[in-house]
């Protein structure tokens, strides 16, 4: 018997394909959706040529979709912001490619550079802003895919919920996305 445990494998464990989970196509857990995130962050191939700088309006571009979500990418010129907003029933990764923006919520305000990452779940309500004098890049996975972004009033106790609702609200590339 050995001291450490009552188990002993004999063999090699990998010859037992009943015992391996086969890999996924698609994420399905909240980890394989940051995992995601950061696989495409780091692969500035799929994504750098693709980004547009538009100082009349936010510029977006949906850069995959799977079974139930949503990858957006989202540039960010110096002062552009999404309002204060949710995701209503959607959660999501937002991570900051390059530059720095702000998120703001009820709770305080948060720097996020290149890098950082935040997940959030439905209803989660914040504002993001490009506060910097530089652009900057984020990527954004929804799931499900993004099908309203409730807007929201601005107060000084917090962000309260207006009836404003968006429906289908990332219909097409050439318009204005949320965070």
């Amino acid at each position: 018997m050995n001291s450490d445990s009552d188990l002993q494998i004999a063999g090699d464990i990998l010859e037992v394909p009943h015992l391996l989970q086969a890999p996924r196509e698609h994420p399905s857990t909240v980890a394989e959706f940051v995992g995601l995130a950061r696989s495409l962050a780091a692969d500035r191939a799929q994504w750098a040529h693709l980004v547009r700088y538009d100082a009349t309006t936010r510029w977006y571009h949906r850069l995959r979709t799977g079974p139930g979500y949503e990858v957006w990418l989202l540039s960010w010129v110096p002062g552009q912001g999404s309002g204060p907003h949710d995701h209503g029933p959607s959660s999501g990764v937002l991570t900051v490619l390059d530059g720095e923006l702000t998120e703001r919520t009820a709770r305080g305000t948060r720097a996020l550079g290149a890098g950082a990452q935040r997940v959030f779940a439905p209803g989660y309500a914040h504002e993001v802003v490009n506060d910097t004098l530089e652009p900057a890049v984020s990527l954004h996975v929804y799931f499900p895919g993004l099908t309203e972004m409730p807007m929201h009033a601005r107060s000084s106790t917090g962000a309260a919920r207006t009836t404003a609702q968006c429906a289908g609200v990332l219909p097409d590339p050439a318009g204005a996305a949320g965070a």
